[in-house]
């Protein structure tokens, strides 16, 4: 295999045989062996998804800092500043060997099977589809479906609460129809008086 994925750390990384890199600090002593979790190896035409029968030998070098990240905070006209630094805590690591099957009998099994390993797949796919498991996760994921649309129908009805501020302004109203009545009746009065 001429590279593969690795995951360090929570974060992953595409090594080869005799590369050197520096991931975040491991706790695995200096000159130890490791092997991390292969998430992918490729190359030489094939390519495996998560195998389990190739493994990656790592061998730590030694630990590092990284370079130093001035860090400046500065708000004008107010007399603020402040400065920090930075640096990463570092391991440099060299890949040793990214093992597994031997390149001569991986291909054939590659191109002799690979019709078969179709229909495999095909077969494989009906079988999941017809378990009372992927029936039974179906129905889950309609059931939170459902509860999500039934949630903003309970929610609306709250909304319609408008109806007793239409009765306040309702009641507004007819308080106003007194102030009208009263100027009509102050109208009326001036009137007599301008008649007398």
């Amino acid at each position: 295999m001429s590279y593969a994925i690795i995951s360090l750390g929570g974060k992953q990384y595409r090594v080869s045989e005799g590369q050197r890199l520096l991931v975040d600090r491991l706790t695995t002593e200096d000159g130890k062996t490791f092997t991390p979790d292969v998430l992918l190896v490729g190359g030489d035409g094939a390519t495996a998804l998560a195998p389990k029968d190739v493994t990656v030998t790592v061998k730590v070098l030694g630990q590092q800092r990284g370079p130093k990240i001035r860090i400046g905070k500065y708000k004008k006209r107010t007399g603020y500043k402040r400065h920090t630094g930075f640096r990463s805590a570092l391991t440099q690591i060299e890949i040793e060997s990214i093992g597994g099957t031997k390149k001569a009998a991986a291909k054939p099994k590659v191109e002799a099977a690979a019709k078969p390993n179709a229909e495999v797949e095909v077969v494989e796919a009906v079988e999941v589809e017809e378990s009372p498991a992927v029936e039974e996760a179906v129905e889950v994921v309609e059931t939170a479906a459902v509860e999500v649309e039934v949630k903003p129908k309970a929610a609306a009805k709250p909304k319609a609460a408008p109806k007793p501020r239409a009765a306040a302004k309702s009641k507004a109203k007819p308080a106003a129809e007194p102030d009208v009545a009263a100027e009509t009746d102050v109208a009326a009065e001036t009137a007599k008086e301008d008649e007398s």
